[in-house]
């Protein structure tokens, strides 16, 4: 059987290689690192997390993502599987070790007799030769294969800026100033319920904290790229700052759920939060704190935090520019390439944002080339999914005609609002009582999920049922 060719070993390239390998299909990876190397990744391993080591809330029930989560560990995911092997405290989040994570997903790979890897660029379109391929190449695609590609679409690429937060080595945290906590005491995967390092501000250091932020030097952007804009789930904290000196203490700095044990009756005005990165513990990085500021203007200007004073720094923070391709009017309903079918996209790339959401469409690109090489067909997941949800977003029906025209296609998480709404709501709980406020919405988002989980065990039944025949 011919292999499918997968050019980019990230999360969704991973993903994709597995889901064929595990359907009897040979893949072949084409990474380009360590020979070529991007802005933000630092190693050679496979699926290496460049940005948080979070894949965000594990909460099945009531977030999409978490809802996510349960969809790709039945799916088989390969990301999912090592990201519950190499997790450490977060909460409410799933969080992981990047390192072991990375490697535990580059060892399954590197072990399966059906995967070969090779260590290669590709800067062209694919040999034609190659009559299936899954372009995976993230949000950094190499500028040479990108520029192919915008040729065979007629279209200009879009692309956004993402930034990336610091780590901080532990050690150097001044523990008799932040404490451990998780926001409203909440326990996650694998965590306590005291997860978090929080560092306190008063008033006037938040203050002095958000004017230095905002007069800080930051990087400095070539003329091609002044007008790509942020993504909003990624906003580097300075420009938070420059949207109002209250913006921080709403978003990533929110001091709400948080008490300090040492002066439990005053409560601090703002609190930075500081996630664990890796599984010793030894590091820990700055959520929310992506940013654009300059290494040096970073050291000086996060040192101000109360607890951070010696902060160590394990990495700084950074920004990148990412690429992606206008898939609803580009790809097919199986993320092929309506201009050249052997040719299907997977992750960022696609127009999806985040962890999850990029091996989610890995894990689809893969079962669609999967079940196209062996002659049989696989209906795209229901929409009512969160699998099916991401698809609809990527593939056009997001898309609605208002009064400018139609709406600009632009990276999402995967969210409730993707999801078709229920046929009946529910309006009344266990007791009888009426739903209001947010037991209302935790109710909806409820019957969201379990009918997500069923629509999904169902498809799955079809597809087992259509492979066997």
């Amino acid at each position: 059987m011919q292999p499918v060719h997968i050019i980019g070993g990230g999360l969704a390239g991973s993903e994709a290689a597995w889901q064929l390998a595990s359907r009897g299909v040979p893949a072949v990876i084409h990474e380009m690192r360590p020979g070529r190397e991007t802005a933000a990744h630092k190693t050679s391993a496979l699926a290496e997390l460049v940005c948080s080591n979070s894949f965000r809330s594990d909460d099945r029930n009531t977030n999409a993502v978490g809802l996510l989560h349960e969809e790709m560990r039945r799916l088989g995911s390969l990301v999912m599987r090592c990201g519950d092997q190499n997790q450490v405290p977060a909460g409410g989040a799933l969080a992981v070790d990047r390192e072991g994570f990375a490697a535990a997903v580059t060892g399954a790979l590197q072990a399966h007799p059906l995967i070969e890897i090779r260590r290669e660029e590709i800067d062209a379109l694919p040999p034609q030769d190659w009559d299936s391929v899954i372009i995976a190449t993230g949000p950094l695609t190499s500028p040479a294969l990108a520029q192919a590609i915008l040729q065979v679409t007629g279209e200009a690429s879009l692309a956004f800026f993402d930034a990336i937060a610091p780590i901080v080595h532990r050690d150097t945290i001044d523990m008799s100033v932040a404490w451990f906590q998780s926001r409203y005491d909440k326990a996650g995967p694998g965590g306590s319920g005291a997860d978090y390092i929080n560092c306190p501000l008063d008033r006037d250091q938040y203050e002095a904290f958000v004017a230095a932020l905002t007069a800080g030097a930051k990087t400095e952007f070539h003329d091609w790229e002044m007008a790509t804009p942020y993504f909003d789930g990624c906003l580097p904290i300075e420009v938070m700052a420059e949207r109002g000196s209250e913006t921080l203490r709403h978003g990533p700095m929110k001091p709400v759920g948080l008490t300090n044990p040492r002066n439990p009756t005053v409560k601090a005005y703002a609190i930075v939060q500081l996630r664990q990165d890796n599984k010793l513990g030894t590091l820990f990085n700055m959520v929310g704190f992506q940013t654009k500021l300059k290494h040096a203007e970073q050291v000086r200007i996060f040192r101000t935090i109360p607890g951070l004073e010696q902060a160590e720094f394990a990495r700084l923070g950074g920004v990148h520019r990412n690429t992606f391709l206008n898939s609803p009017k580009l790809l097919d309903e199986t993320l092929r390439l309506a201009a050249m079918p052997r040719l299907r996209f997977a992750g960022q790339i696609t127009g999806c944002e985040g962890y999850v959401e990029s091996a989610a469409v890995g894990l689809m690109a893969g079962r669609f080339a999967a079940a196209e090489r062996r002659g049989e067909t696989l209906q795209p997941p229901p929409p009512t999914t969160a699998h099916g949800a991401i698809l609809g977003h990527i593939t056009g029906g997001h898309i609605e005609t208002i009064d400018a025209g139609p709406r600009s296609f632009q990276p999402m998480n995967v969210n409730f609002g993707l999801f078709p709404p229920l046929a009946k709501a529910p309006t009344r709980g266990p007791d009888g009582e009426r739903l209001r406020g947010t037991a209302k919405t935790v109710a909806r988002k409820k019957a969201l999920s379990a009918r997500a989980l069923d629509d999904l065990a169902v498809w799955m039944g079809e597809w087992t049922k259509t492979a066997a025949e």
